[in-house]
């Protein structure tokens, strides 16, 4: 039976430029691989030696990339190693399989999202009237499903962050702080539960995940075994459970210490 790794990608595996976290001296600097060009400029890496684990994670396991970028957002990655069989988009609102979106699947989510939470319409309409143009950059609407604002971080206030969170609670939505962006998420579109979908199809009997966010939490849960690095809201809140493993390494770097621990796990003995 197949093992699954299922791996969130933005601050686990890949990074921005401001997000490498490169404290070295230049000269010690890790060789860095592109993975990612958005309007003809370079847009995220990983280390060489991280690419190259990618390469043998693939070979030996299900990988299985995990985000919540849209379809449009994650196709533009170029990760190395074998094409994904799967992928889960949109925190859990598209699963690709061989690249295409599994029509099932997203209605059976819409359907859930439909039953147990306030309408998209609703969360956006809160957004726009209470969100100050002095620090929000952008609006977004993603996949129909969620909605989420570029801000300003030093400008953001904590307050409203908070409120939004308490706003949101009391509707059936989460909020989610991560870097430049403020997302508003229905509590029923998740990561595990696509993952387990893929479980499922698979009959794969070890599920191993990572991630840094407040959003792959229930995916770390939902595993045998994950990691998160030490950066990213899970380690500002010090979150951590039973079969969670909290790295201490933060950036790119974070990225190739995750990757190597998957696959020595993946290659020992069960």
């Amino acid at each position: 039976m197949p093992v699954i790794v299922a791996s969130d990608l933005d601050r686990t595996l890949i990074y921005s430029a401001a997000a490498l976290a490169l404290t070295m001296p230049d000269a010690r600097a890790p060789r860095l691989l592109c993975v990612e060009v958005h309007e003809s400029k370079p847009l995220s890496y990983m280390t060489e030696t991280a690419a190259r684990l990618l390469t043998d994670l693939g070979d030996a396991a299900l990988f299985v990339p995990t985000t919540t970028r849209t379809r449009k957002q994650y196709q533009r990655i170029n990760l190395p190693g074998p094409a994904p069989a799967y992928a889960i988009c949109a925190n859990g609102g598209h699963l690709l399989v061989d690249g295409v979106s599994d029509g099932d699947w997203h209605a059976r989510v819409l359907a859930r999202l439909a039953d147990e939470c306030a309408p998209l319409s609703e969360v956006q309409d809160h957004l726009l009237r209470t969100a100050d143009p002095v620090w929000v950059r952008k609006h977004r609407v993603a996949e129909d499903l969620f909605a989420y604002l570029v801000v300003e971080r030093e400008l953001l206030p904590e307050e409203w962050v908070k409120e939004l969170g308490e706003w949101a609670e009391n509707r059936g939505w989460t909020v989610s702080l991560q870097g430049r962006k403020i997302y508003a998420v229905p509590k029923p579109l998740t990561k595990s539960a696509a993952m387990r979908e893929v479980v499922r199809r698979t009959g794969a009997d070890l599920i191993l995940a990572a991630g840094d966010s407040l959003l792959d939490a229930d995916l770390l849960l939902a595993a045998d075994r994950s990691w998160r690095p030490g950066h990213g809201e899970l380690a500002d809140d010090d979150w951590t459970a039973p079969a969670v493993r909290a790295l201490p390494e933060r950036g790119v770097l974070a990225g190739e210490r995750i990757l190597r621990e998957l696959l020595h796990t993946v290659r020992a003995p069960r």
